[in-house]
């Protein structure tokens, strides 16, 4: 069917707004990576926007050695994993029985969950668990606080509940009980959602904040995040005396300041496009039930 003027009028509206959205999202990122790429000359001077201005990659080298970076970026790469995996599998265990019909007492079960969606303990309370239960400089302290997000929890739900009941009747009919329906037939029909789900769970293990700074005081177990926060509110970085004294000539406190954004920024960029094919056919499959 051939689109209308007015159609035309209106997807070309739609496509220009949405346009400059996104540049506004992009061109700042740009900016920041031209930043930790160019010559100190051009960097101070001001004359660096979306495009390097020569290419030095001194200030990468300068920021794993000046700053504890390195040893940040393993421990968030140890907080997101296991952060990930423990996350799913309590989700998955959460969703599954709140997914059969037969379970009973289903709705108040779920009723209770939403409601903690709108209402938690707050801080203080939170940080007094923790505390009470030994986890302050354990990760585990991170981990168990953000355990299981109900709204993920309720997304795998009504995912589960939309896989087609023919399916597991057919394979209780060949004897499986409800550990080898969900092992064999529930999770590899669910891989949309888990992918989902797993992308939800890595950004925000990956970004915490927060927590870490509420939980762990130990310096050598601070995730990137926090060092990154701290390095930007620094400007003693290029004073280091890892560092001689050509690479502090040839780097502005800027430039540094910028490779960690990129740093920060660039891993979880490098993992959404393996999962954006899953992305929005899990949430959309996983958010209405038909």
């Amino acid at each position: 069917m051939k689109a209308t003027n007015g159609e035309k009028i209106f997807y070309a509206i739609n496509y220009l707004v949405l346009g400059l959205i996104a540049l506004t999202c992009i061109l700042p990122f740009i900016h920041i990576i031209a930043l930790s790429l160019s010559e100190r000359s051009a960097v101070e001077s001001g004359h660096v926007f979306f495009w390097p201005v020569g290419l030095e990659l001194t200030a990468y080298k300068i920021f794993f050695i000046a700053s504890p970076a390195w040893s940040a970026f393993k421990n968030s790469v140890v907080i997101t994993v296991v952060g990930v995996v423990l996350s799913l599998l309590g989700t998955i265990l959460a969703a599954y029985p709140l997914s059969r019909s037969y379970l009973i007492g289903r709705r108040y079960l779920v009723l209770g969950m939403v409601f903690t969606m709108l209402f938690s303990g707050g801080l203080i309370p939170t940080y007094l668990v923790i505390k009470n239960m030994h986890l302050i400089d354990s990760y585990w302290a991170l981990w168990l606080s953000g355990f299981i997000s109900t709204y993920n929890m309720l997304l795998m739900k009504s995912y589960f509940e939309n896989i087609p009941y023919e399916v597991q009747e057919a394979a209780r009919i060949d004897g499986c009980n409800d550990t080898s329906l969900l092992i064999r037939i529930i999770l590899p029909l669910s891989l949309p959602m888990l992918a989902t789900l797993a992308l939800f769970y890595g950004i925000g293990f990956w970004n915490s904040f927060m927590n870490v700074l509420m939980y762990i005081n130990k310096s050598e177990m601070l995730n990137l995040t926090v060092v990154v926060q701290g390095m930007l509110q620094k400007n003693d970085l290029l004073n280091s005396p890892s560092l001689n004294l050509e690479e502090q000539q040839t780097v502005a406190t800027e430039m540094v300041k910028s490779v960690g954004v990129v740093v920060m920024v660039v891993p979880m960029l490098l993992v959404y496009p393996f999962l954006q094919k899953y992305f929005v056919k899990g949430v959309m499959l996983g958010s209405v039930k038909g």
